[in-house]
């Protein structure tokens, strides 16, 4: 039964919702869902991605929706913070880039040093200027100086999967950067965060430092740099990240 004490924003309280059951690591701390999205059923979740047709859906279930989607349509205020993270470990001159999960790519860090910047992202969104949407298939042909996962690990069913997708396509130069939100659950709770999860809204995995790091090691990268204290504000409101630079083991 829902009540007030779960501090839910628009779920009214007494309603039922479909069951699913919370999961956390005793290891790591990973803290996830039991339900798994299949291939189709993300393409079907995320494709159109924060356009009109899902903003207005969304609004009928989360109304507020419309509102902050504009704002976190919005291009990142933290880039150059995200850039100086990033510059001590990459090579001088131009680079090429590959955004995983980038959206239009107007967020890439260091895209101004670009001598290729590609884009792939399930959603279909129209890339900016001077980016080039790849396919899967085209991303995994190519090898990069630099691979940005960024904000997509916490929405996909098998993060190892995919970041051993994105392993294939690395040399030992290449830089991965990932980025994950440290949701105020995990950050104030840790490994004790399972009890007071009571409800799941579109990330289906809650990361903490030690999960992140577990994760990485186990498809076969080695972190260069992890942080856990960055702030931001997006989509109007503050939060936390986790970010790791990484490299082939």
């Amino acid at each position: 039964m829902i009540d007030s004490s779960w501090g839910l924003n628009t779920i009214k309280q007494g309603m039922a919702y479909s069951v699913c059951r919370s999961l956390q690591c005793g290891d790591c701390g990973l803290l996830f869902s039991d339900i798994r999205f299949s291939d189709d059923e993300l393409h079907r979740l995320y494709e159109g991605y924060r356009g009109l047709d899902y903003t207005a859906l969304r609004e009928v279930y989360e109304p507020g929706y419309t509102l902050r989607n504009e704002a976190l349509k919005q291009q990142i205020d933290y880039g150059c913070t995200l850039e100086r993270f990033l510059e001590p470990l990459l090579p001088a001159g131009a680079l090429a880039i590959l955004d995983w999960g980038g959206d239009s790519g107007k967020n890439t860090p260091l895209r101004s040093r670009a001598r290729q910047h590609d884009v792939y992202d399930i959603s279909n969104a129209e890339v900016i200027a001077g980016a080039h949407a790849v396919s899967r298939k085209q991303a995994l042909a190519n090898h990069y100086d630099l691979i940005v996962c960024s904000n997509v690990l916490e929405h996909v069913p098998y993060p190892s999967d995919l970041l051993q997708d994105i392993r294939q396509l690395m040399t030992p130069q290449s830089l991965l950067y990932i980025e994950v939100p440290y949701e105020e659950l995990m950050r104030h709770n840790g490994q004790q965060a399972l009890p007071q999860k009571k409800h799941w809204h579109e990330h289906v995995n809650f990361f903490s430092t030690t999960a992140l790091e577990a994760l990485i090691a186990n498809v076969g990268l080695q972190p260069l740099r992890i942080v856990s204290d960055a702030s931001i504000t997006a989509g109007l409101k503050s939060s936390y990240l986790i970010q790791a630079a990484c490299r082939l083991a």
